[in-house]
């Protein structure tokens, strides 16, 4: 008797485990163009022991910034949807997905809402993080505009010149919005 107890007592510890594991499994999906928003990426993928997926163009954008912005800004204008790279091999596995940009033209990156459109986040927790030179300024509505049906949780934002000194400020948000302890 007391055999089966304990199997039952260990079946259930072990079923909760796996349980609250399946519930917790972390993406941190990003797109970034000069390397900030990817040192932001790799914070919040050290603190959560989430899994990074970097949103990329087929075609990639112009390495100069100037024409880079002429291209974002045609794309912003049309309300293009540039094609992604590559593919997230099962979204469904992920409860939460941190979505990482700069911000560009007051907005996210028009590839960055191809790769939102491109799944069904509906009950997942969605949490955007932006970096930029001046305020993030409508990346992060443009990102929960694509995700309506998920739940959201407080972004953060950076200025590009501080990503090198930003990890303490990423790692007290992450415990501020309740994603770590």
């Amino acid at each position: 008797m007391k055999t089966r107890i304990v199997t039952f007592i260990a079946l259930l510890i072990m079923g909760g485990t796996s349980l609250y594991a399946r519930e917790n499994k972390t993406l941190v999906a990003y797109f970034s163009y000069s390397g900030n928003t990817r040192e932001i990426a790799g914070y919040i993928k050290d603190l959560t022991g989430g899994e990074l997926f970097e949103i990329q163009t087929v075609e990639p954008y112009p390495a100069e910034y100037e024409p880079c912005t002429v291209v974002a800004r045609k794309e912003m204008e049309s309300n293009a949807r540039p094609p992604v790279k590559g593919k997230v091999n099962d979204i469904r596995q992920y409860d939460t997905i941190f979505i990482g940009c700069p911000s560009w033209w007051h907005t996210a990156p028009m590839v960055v809402l191809t790769f939102l459109e491109s799944y069904d986040l509906s009950g997942k927790t969605v949490i955007p993080f932006c970096t930029h030179e001046s305020k993030e300024d409508g990346a992060f509505a443009a990102i929960e505009k694509a995700t309506p049906d998920s739940r959201h949780l407080k972004g953060f934002d950076c200025f590009g010149h501080a990503v090198g000194s930003a990890k303490p400020k990423v790692e007290a948000w992450l415990k501020e919005i309740k994603v770590i302890k």
